[in-house]
């Protein structure tokens, strides 16, 4: 069995868990800082929407998706026009809809990680002439590692089990969108337990494996 046991499953979940963290980690830098730093009724908006994958059942959030990614949605049209292609049922599609299902794992932890700086050295960055951006790459983020750590291990974590969101913006397509929380879900219907048993066990052992990593960031690096 674990010989026949297809591997596209597994590597496209390792291929959309590693492309959704290294973007959200790039997005995730900016608005964490913003929402950190900034007090505005603005910011208390930002921060109810990058929260609502919380709250939202996936379908939900999948069905708003779909509709925002489809060719007659604006960033479905938008993408369309440029590549050519559509958006829904594709690789980037469901690595878009992963950044913003997972948005909350990353911002959360950046955005404590960014308060938790005491606001003194910071200012004593400004005072030597440091700019806002020197101060934020030499002064703040070394400060904040296991938070930084901390959004990078939940976010991917998080991308592996996804199930309903991917499958609302991705569908099924084997080889594209075909992650293994799917194939579970195939295997079980189709009353293949082996196969089932097997995905399975390999996303618990990964979920284990990330969370033990996770805390053991936080004992080292949590004070």
């Amino acid at each position: 069995m674990i010989e026949r046991l297809p591997t596209e499953p597994l590597i496209l979940t390792l291929k959309l868990a590693l492309w959704t963290t290294i973007l959200l980690f790039v997005i995730g830098i900016p608005l964490s800082y913003y929402i950190a730093y900034t007090r505005n009724k603005f910011t208390l908006v930002l921060e109810a929407l990058v929260a609502l994958p919380l709250v939202l059942p996936p379908t939900v959030l999948g069905f708003y998706l779909l509709l925002l990614l489809s060719k007659e949605g604006p960033l479905g049209a938008l993408w369309y026009s440029l590549f050519d292609k559509q958006l829904v049922f594709t690789f980037e599609g469901i690595v878009l809809a992963s950044i913003i299902y997972s948005l909350p794992m990353m911002i959360h932890p950046l955005s404590a990680g960014f308060r938790s700086v005491p606001k003194n050295i910071i200012e004593a960055s400004w005072t030597l002439g440091k700019s806002k951006l020197e101060t934020l790459f030499r002064v703040i983020l070394p400060n904040m590692k296991a938070s930084i750590l901390t959004g990078l291990v939940l976010s991917f974590a998080h991308t592996i089990g996804e199930f309903g969101v991917v499958l609302m913006v991705g569908g099924n397509i084997e080889g594209e969108t075909r992650v293994v929380s799917i194939a579970i879900y195939d295997a079980v219907e189709a009353i293949d337990y082996g196969t089932a048993h097997i995905y399975a066990g390999i996303l618990f052992l990964l979920s284990f494996i990330t969370l033990a990593v996770l805390f053991a960031i936080n004992r080292r690096w949590g004070h």
